[in-house]
């Protein structure tokens, strides 16, 4: 057994994966933790205070669970969805009344988006009440802003998708409210719309930015985010452990 075990790990497909070799020596066991990407998400060092639930709350985490679970649900939803004026609303009832679980699937990618929406306030909330928008967490703070607004676009261009009466109006009210940008709102409206008035360019042109566009740039900067916690010392919490800056002045 121990033989197979060694020609496994010094091959060469063992190697492309692993940059290390069985973990029975010190230097094998410690390159096992310091080339592990999920270690990697967390500081070296962390204060006792960011461990405890009450601190974060999890929220974070949350957020991205919700994430996940809406790209998951999101995908199957796709198998039975036709962005079509014609089809949208009856594809939705059919997915709703004939398809296995069809409600369950649609509850949980509609649950799903408004626990984003709500995990990601109360994340910023948090942030801003623990002082972890401070130095040197700014650009980060910046980066967060940005995944709130997205994530708030992702639920607006999810909520248009049914194609009645409420997707309708609420795309005429927000294109409305996009054309009184003082410099370039006409063009806005006329980029968001594909046209003169709501129709089958405007549901194709939301549809590829809820599936496509805004995903991806979620995905990008959710990314960013988590390593951007990493690279500034872990939650704002680990700066106890730090003295304070000398300010110069005696």
């Amino acid at each position: 057994m121990s033989s197979i075990i060694n020609y496994i790990t010094k091959s060469r497909v063992w190697r492309s994966f692993f940059r290390h070799g069985w973990p029975d020596n010190p230097l094998d066991r410690s390159l096992v933790m310091t080339t592990n990407v999920f270690f990697h998400l967390h500081p070296v060092k962390v204060n006792l205070k960011s461990l405890k639930a009450t601190y974060s709350l999890g929220l974070g985490i949350l957020t991205v669970a919700a994430f996940v679970s809406l790209a998951l649900t999101g995908t199957f939803l796709m198998f039975y969805y036709v962005p079509s004026v014609e089809r949208a609303f009856p594809d939705i009832v059919k997915l709703q009344n004939n398809v296995p679980f069809g409600q369950l699937l649609r509850n949980m990618h509609r649950w799903g988006a408004h626990m984003m929406v709500l995990t990601s306030v109360l994340h910023m909330v948090r942030v801003f009440y623990t002082g972890a928008y401070k130095p040197p967490r700014e650009f980060n703070w910046v980066v967060g802003v940005v995944l709130l607004i997205l994530t708030l676009g992702a639920s607006f261009t999810g909520y248009l998708l049914p194609w009645d009466q409420l997707a309708y109006w609420a795309i005429t009210v927000g294109t409305s409210i996009a054309s009184y940008e003082p410099m370039m709102g006409a063009a806005i409206a006329k980029i968001l719309l594909g046209g003169p008035e709501v129709g089958q360019e405007s549901l194709t042109r939301f549809y590829g930015l809820h599936i496509m566009v805004i995903p991806a740039l979620l995905a990008l900067l959710i990314g960013l985010h988590m390593w951007r916690v990493r690279k500034d010392g872990g939650l704002a919490a680990n700066d106890l452990d730090q003295p304070p800056a000398d300010d110069g002045q005696s």
